[in-house]
C-alpha cells in the first residue's frame, strides 16, 4: 500500500522541513518500489521537483519511467514508498501519446474544452504561445503527430499548472521542432516558476533546459547536472551511437553493472 505524506521516511521528512528548502518543493517521492507480475519495475526510487526546476528522466524502454510518472501522479499505487505533493498543487499532465479515433468529428478547440470550458481568450493565448493558433478549428484526426504533441501540451498548460509532468513531449516532432519545443518548456518553467518532471530520450536537445537528469533503469543509476550525466558511461552506453544495440552489458560510474534487462549483474567494492 502506498504510504502517504504522514508516513514519509525520516531523511525525506527532514529534507522537506529543512530551512534551505521551505515551500519550494512541489513533488517528492521517496523509496518507491513497484512489481508487476513478480517482476521488479521500480526499486527504491527517490527524487524531487522544486519550483522553477526541470528534472528529466532518461533510460531505456521498459526502465520504469512512465510507471514512475504515473505513481508520482497517484494514478498507480506503489508497493512501497511515499509520494508527497505540495498542498493544493495544480498539475498539468501531458501523456506520451493519445489515440484519436479517425472517424471522431472533433476539432482542436473542442478537444481542449472537454475537461473545462476555457474562455476563447485563454485558448487563443495558449495556442499562440505554442504556435498552433492556426490549428484551432482543424479536425483533431487531421493534424500531424508533431502538431498533436503541441495540442497535448496546450491541454496541460491551460490548467495553469505549478507542476508540469511531460511524458516524451517531443515524440513525433522533427529535429528543429524538438529544439524549439524544449526551449519553450524551459521558458515557461522560468517565466511561471513552474516545476517540470519530464521523460525524454533527447538529452543532447534538453541540455540547456534541464536542471537535473535522472538516469533510470528500474533503479536510479546516476543523476546530476546534464553535463555530468552526458559524460557518464551509463549514458554513453545507453544512448551513444549504436552502443545500446552492440553491447550486452553497460557499466555505470558507480559500483555495479547491468545486463540489458536492468538486473544488477555484478557489484564492485571500492
Amino acid at each position: 500500500m502506498l504510504v502517504r505524506k504522514h508516513f514519509l521516511s525520516t531523511p525525506l521528512m527532514e529534507f522537506m522541513q529543512s530551512p534551505d528548502s521551505p515551500a519550494k518543493v512541489l513533488l517528492a517521492v521517496s523509496g518507491i518500489s513497484k512489481n508487476f507480475a513478480g517482476r521488479k519495475v521500480l526499486d527504491n526510487i527517490t527524487l524531487r521537483v522544486d519550483e522553477g526546476k526541470i528534472v528529466t528522466l532518461i533510460g531505456p524502454n521498459g526502465a520504469g519511467k512512465t510507471t514512475l510518472v504515473r505513481i508520482a501522479l497517484r494514478l498507480v499505487a506503489a508497493d512501497s514508498g511515499s509520494v508527497q505533493h505540495r498542498s493544493g498543487l495544480r498539475i498539468g499532465y501531458m501523456p506520451q501519446k493519445m489515440h484519436v479515433e479517425p472517424t471522431l468529428p472533433i476539432t482542436v478547440v473542442r478537444f481542449l474544452q472537454l475537461a473545462e470550458n476555457f474562455s476563447a481568450t485563454q485558448l487563443d493565448a495558449t495556442l499562440s504561445q505554442l504556435n498552433i493558433l492556426q490549428l484551432k478549428n482543424h479536425q483533431l484526426s487531421a493534424i500531424s503527430g508533431g502538431e498533436m504533441q503541441r495540442v497535448l501540451l496546450a491541454r496541460a498548460l491551460l490548467r495553469q499548472p505549478e507542476l508540469l509532468i511531460l511524458d516524451e513531449p517531443a515524440q513525433g516532432v522533427d529535429l528543429a521542432g524538438q529544439a524549439e519545443l524544449y526551449q519553450l518548456i524551459s521558458k515557461i518553467s522560468k517565466r511561471d516558476n513552474c516545476g517540470v518532471l519530464m521523460i525524454s530520450h533527447d538529452l543532447h536537445l534538453v541540455m540547456s533546459a534541464t536542471d537535473e537528469v535522472v538516469c533510470l533503469n528500474h533503479h536510479v543509476c546516476c543523476h546530476g547536472k546534464p553535463e555530468q550525466v552526458s559524460n557518464d558511461p551509463a549514458y554513453l552506453d545507453l544512448f551513444g551511437p549504436n552502443t545500446a544495440r552492440a553491447l550486452a552489458v553497460y557499466t555505470h560510474d558507480h559500483n555495479h553493472e547491468h545486463d540489458l534487462t536492468g538486473n544488477i549483474k555484478t557489484a564492485h567494492h571500492e
